[in-house]
């Protein structure tokens, strides 16, 4: 615990020389601009927006370490090389290269100038530069306060020294390494909330999913088809062309050998029923009808019974999925199982259907450590899936399947609301933030400075002097607090129904 704080305090002295490089960096960054868009050296924007790239990826870097807050980067996909025409040039506008440095370096320079995050980060380190320095301030201003108080063992310190600076002080540096992991939390959100993925880039990256899972979709569609093609004519065609080809056999022979002819006529009853079922197979691979009738579950439960491992299937699904993704993720699973028996090493494995709000989740383990399937195999899986926007997991021995909008369909699965004492501390927290902030903190710090000797209801000035500000202090940050957490407590509990609820008559505040 003691480790915990320390290290957080450090990291807060590191956001105060976070904050001054990112000072000196807005500076270079203002003549930099000037001389780019002012003076047409565009030549520099370039190496520009790369080192503000470097320092905000730092700062992601420093959020997802410090605090486990993961930010994707927003920026747009950069654009394809130039192609040259048929002639060899490559155009850039209406002029013509020989070769393709001068394009491309367009091409660059536009889609640096063009994308709203290259903006956001410069504005990000503006920003940045007083956020860092306040946050990082807060605690090792407290630490140092608590440790500059003067003290009855300390050589230089005055007589009659107030015998409550000592518990003070002890008191400041506590309270200041115990506020630093608060500090450090608070700094990773607030870079989520600047650096986060814009609504644009969201999109951007959205349509560009859309396009690569509508290629694999054909091309597992063709995939598909030709298998099918290859299984009916390599099984069922081969087999009913023998059976037609028999059938003839027997006919020729009934009035000359009647025996022979009976002898064709069961090889053809043999191959017609081989036929058949290859024909049932090849429907099986196509949807099986377990699947259409009972559903995910009894159909993972039957690919456990063909199994030939020991299979474990816990499943826990209130409605079942559209059909679309119910043969997907019961393909994913049939894919996982064929592969745990071909490698052979497998003896027991569990495999877990659940849910989680709107998102299907399918959890694959062995428990015999078989090493995991392999890459082509996981890539034929997230090919599949990747048209609903799944993801395959590997972790250890463990394989997790999780289609995040798969029962989205249904209301069975929507994110319940806030809990009554989470609803009692952002009632709490609007209602009482305002006392300890204006009244008892920033009213009272101006009553000090201005008329110390108008004490009238403000506590802190009741206090004995060495206690005043600390105390000013302590009730401006509570009243933050309190605002802080009224507003942010809400948006944490399901940021994705924060996002899908509010409309004009219907505030974000509703119904929490």
């Amino acid at each position: 615990m003691v480790r915990h704080h320390a290290r957080a305090f450090a990291r807060a002295v590191l956001l105060l020389l976070t904050a001054v490089a990112e000072a000196l960096m807005v500076l270079v960054s203002v003549v930099a601009l000037v001389l780019a868009i002012g003076q047409g050296m565009v030549v520099i924007f370039s190496p520009l927006v790369r080192t503000q790239r470097r320092l905000t990826g730092l700062a992601r870097r420093r959020a997802l370490a410090w605090a486990g807050v993961r930010i994707e980067a927003p920026y747009e996909p950069p654009p394809p090389p130039p192609v040259p025409d048929a002639e060899g040039w490559y155009r850039a506008d209406r002029v013509l290269y020989r070769t393709p440095r001068v394009p491309a370096m367009n091409m660059r320079y536009r889609w640096l100038f063009a994308d709203p995050a290259t903006w956001r980060d410069m504005m990000f380190l503006v920003a940045d530069t007083v956020v860092a320095g306040v946050l990082g301030l807060v605690p090792v201003l407290m630490v140092g306060y608590g440790l500059a108080l003067p003290s009855p063992w300390r050589p230089d310190s005055p007589p009659g020294v107030d015998p409550l600076a000592v518990p003070l002080g002890l008191a400041l540096v506590a309270g200041g390494l115990l506020l630093a992991p608060v500090v450090v939390r608070g700094y990773a959100h607030w870079c989520r909330w600047l650096l986060g993925s814009t609504r644009r880039a969201r999109l951007t990256q959205a349509m560009g999913r859309l396009v690569r899972s509508r290629s694999d979709a054909l091309d597992a569609q063709t995939a598909e088809l030709r298998r099918i093609e290859r299984d009916l004519h390599d099984g069922a065609q081969a087999r009913l062309v023998a059976v037609g080809m028999t059938l003839g056999a027997a006919h020729g022979l009934v009035r000359t050998d009647p025996a022979a002819a009976r002898t064709l006529l069961g090889k053809a009853r043999e191959e017609s029923a081989a036929a058949l079922g290859e024909i049932r197979r090849v429907v099986r691979g196509i949807h099986p009808p377990v699947l259409a009738e009972r559903g995910l579950g009894d159909a993972v439960r039957a690919l456990a019974l063909d199994s030939p491992l020991t299979v474990d299937v816990v499943v826990d699904l209130d409605v079942r999925p559209t059909a679309p993704v119910e043969s997907a993720a019961y393909f994913a699973v049939s894919e996982l199982l064929a592969e745990a028996a071909r490698q052979g090493r497998a003896e027991r494995v569990r495999i877990d259907v659940s849910h989680r709000w709107s998102a299907l989740r399918i959890t694959f383990v062995d428990d015999d450590g078989t090493s995991p399937p392999a890459p082509e195999v996981l890539d034929g899986i997230e090919r599949r899936l990747g048209v609903f926007d799944g993801v395959v997991a590997v972790s250890g021995d463990m394989i997790t399947i999780e289609l995040p909008h798969a029962l989205a369909h249904t209301t069975a699965h929507a994110p319940p609301g806030m809990p009554p004492m989470k609803t009692f501390l952002v009632v709490l927290g609007w209602s009482i933030g305002w006392l300890p902030l204006f009244p008892q903190g920033i009213v009272a710090g101006v009553m000090k400075v201005v008329a110390p000797e108008q004490r009238s209801w403000f506590l802190a000035l009741h206090l004995p002097e060495v206690l005043q500000w600390p105390f000013i202090i302590l009730m401006i940050m509570l009243g933050v607090l309190l605002y802080g957490m009224a507003a942010a407590m809400p948006l944490l509990h399901s940021r994705e129904r924060w996002m899908a609820t509010p409309s004009p008559g219907r505030p974000w505040f509703w119904g929490w």
